[in-house]
């Protein structure tokens, strides 16, 4: 309730006011409304509605077209009238074949009411208990629905939906928007209950064989890793061995973490590999292995205090590598500047994820940079094929396809990871790298005939426009590219890089120009000692008189 604030005030005294000027009193009345709630924290929100300056950039890449799933969206269900009826008639063939009851089913979502309602940031206290658990048991069915016809592959033809294929690939994009999801498991109770064969494939089969067209396009994320990973997952399931190894793993549950939605799902397609930790010495697990006595008192020694003024004070090393990774965590150079400088883009030999971006070392040039010969790769393609390749720098980016539905999902990638992955913003940091390479239609037309970007957007202006969007409004952590951006930056700014990669793309571009060179270098040489000899002639005979 209002709380009524009553105030005398009085007005000032003014000299030129008269004595006998009877002062006027006015009561002023403040109506201070309530405390207002906080905005819900809830330990298991996953789904988010798009924060506002992200939403304003494009509204239709977060909103969808054909189908509304969840809370966020049902006020404006009238718009999907014709998909909404769908719903109703996927429902009663689940029911019927699954032999289960519309009550059977709604029980498993309302005794998980509270606990879906917690998935959102918002309470939506608006929307009765039975309006909600049957719009949320309407909407999973619908999609464990679609996804099991879509993987049965015989009703294609007889489905509403499967049988057109741009209703189908409109429901995908559809699905996958941040705003427009359901909790995962209630995707997968509802799956148990209702489908109790144990043969069957899971939840999480369908949704792969559903987008598995994401996962086989040209960044080709779903492949084998590296043998180092491979070694750590074996090393997760077996174990060291040790005694402690073993009984945290028959305590600890299972470490592959599970998506929370279709969203989550896609981003675990494209997050790297998390890097190893290093292994100990003694080929023991990192709880098992202790350090001698020695080492123990040498890493207890007392650090040396500093005076703390401004003038003494120097920060830590975390904070000095904080400043560092701020530092580098952008590029100086642009895809042309760098390609200037001598640096080659190609892409991986192998199959690799699509944010694993590499830079290419060689020991060799970082010590002997003279021994740089790139310029005569250039002129020679012939050579290519033996180890003079190994002379230079690549950065090596795996392909990526650039359509007209790229804009909207990698928006909602974003969007997941500035809201629940801060601190993880793996994604955000990948177009935050593109968008250092890509400033203007030359950086486009370099990465496109590199094979690097598949530009199905029609022009090069297209693609710089669409990715210098995306990273508008982004906050990105820039840790996981920080190092790759150091190297790129080290080497960008080496003089001696810039003066190989001018005398690369002026005098040896290809082997007519660079032919042309050697011989005017060759022309110069001998006309140079043809001059030398004949003043050496001159003065011997000037000599003789």
């Amino acid at each position: 309730m209002a709380q009524t604030l009553v105030y005398n005030a009085t007005q000032p005294a003014d000299d030129s006011i008269k004595k006998d000027h009877q002062i006027e009193l006015k009561e002023l009345i403040i109506n201070i409304p309530p405390e207002p709630k906080e905005p819900p924290r809830w330990p298991d929100c996953c789904i988010y509605r798009v924060p506002k300056r992200l939403r304003e950039l494009k509204k239709e890449a977060y909103t969808p077209r054909l189908v509304s799933i969840g809370p966020f969206h049902c006020m404006i269900k009238d718009q999907f009238k014709d998909m909404e009826q769908q719903k109703v008639r996927y429902f009663w063939s689940f029911c019927k074949r699954t032999g289960k009851s519309s009550k059977d089913l709604a029980c498993i979502i309302e005794r998980d009411e509270n606990k879906i309602r917690q998935c959102y940031s918002e309470n939506f206290d608006g929307i009765l208990p039975e309006e909600f658990v049957t719009m949320i048991l309407l909407d999973a069915i619908f999609i464990l629905e679609l996804f099991l016809r879509k993987s049965d592959g015989k009703t294609h033809e007889k489905d509403y939906i499967l049988s057109q294929p741009c209703m189908e690939r409109g429901i995908q994009l559809d699905l996958l928007l941040l705003e427009n999801q359901l909790p995962f498991f209630v995707l997968e109770q509802l799956y148990q209950n209702g489908e109790p064969n144990t043969e069957k494939p899971t939840v999480l089969d369908l949704s792969n064989g559903f987008f598995g067209d994401l996962r086989t396009r040209n960044w080709q994320p779903n492949q084998p890793k590296c043998e180092n990973h491979v070694k750590q997952c074996f090393t997760d399931l077996v174990g060291c061995g040790c005694p402690r190894q073993e009984n945290q793993k028959a305590s600890s549950p299972d470490p592959k973490p599970k998506p929370k939605h279709f969203t989550d799902l896609v981003r675990h397609f494209f997050c790297p590999t998390s890097k190893p930790e290093p292994e100990p010495e003694h080929g023991m697990c990192t709880d098992c292995y202790r350090p001698n006595q020695e080492q123990e008192d040498e890493n207890k020694k007392p650090e040396p205090k500093h005076c703390m003024c401004s003038d003494c004070f120097r920060p830590n090393q975390e904070q000095e590598d904080a400043i560092t990774v701020q530092r580098n965590k952008h590029l100086h150079g642009t895809a042309t500047k760098l390609g200037e400088a001598g640096l080659k883009f190609t892409r991986p030999d192998s199959k690799r994820d699509l944010l694993e971006i590499r830079f290419r070392e060689n020991v060799c040039l970082e010590m002997f940079p003279c021994f740089n010969l790139s310029w005569l790769l250039s002129c020679l393609p012939c050579l290519k094929s033996t180890c003079l390749v190994h002379v230079q720098r690549f950065l090596e980016v795996p392909p990526l396809l650039l359509d007209d539905k790229t804009e909207s999902l990698f928006r909602n990638l974003m969007a997941l990871e500035q809201c629940h992955y801060p601190s993880e913003t793996y994604f955000c940091d990948y177009i935050v790298l593109l968008d250092d390479l890509i400033t203007t239609r030359e950086d486009v037309r370099l990465l496109v005939e590199k094979k690097i970007i598949v530009n199905e957007l029609g022009s090069s202006t297209a693609v710089t426009d669409l990715v210098n969007n995306l990273a508008l409004e982004i906050e990105e952590s820039g840790t996981h590219y920080a190092e790759l951006c150091e190297k790129l930056n080290t080497y960008y700014e080496s003089n001696w890089n810039r003066l190989v990669g001018t005398l690369t793309g002026v005098y040896f571009p290809d082997i007519f120009k660079g032919s042309a060179t050697v011989v005017g270098i060759i022309v110069l040489v001998l006309t140079l000692w043809n001059f030398h000899r004949l003043l050496r002639l001159s003065a011997a005979n000037i000599g003789k008189y």
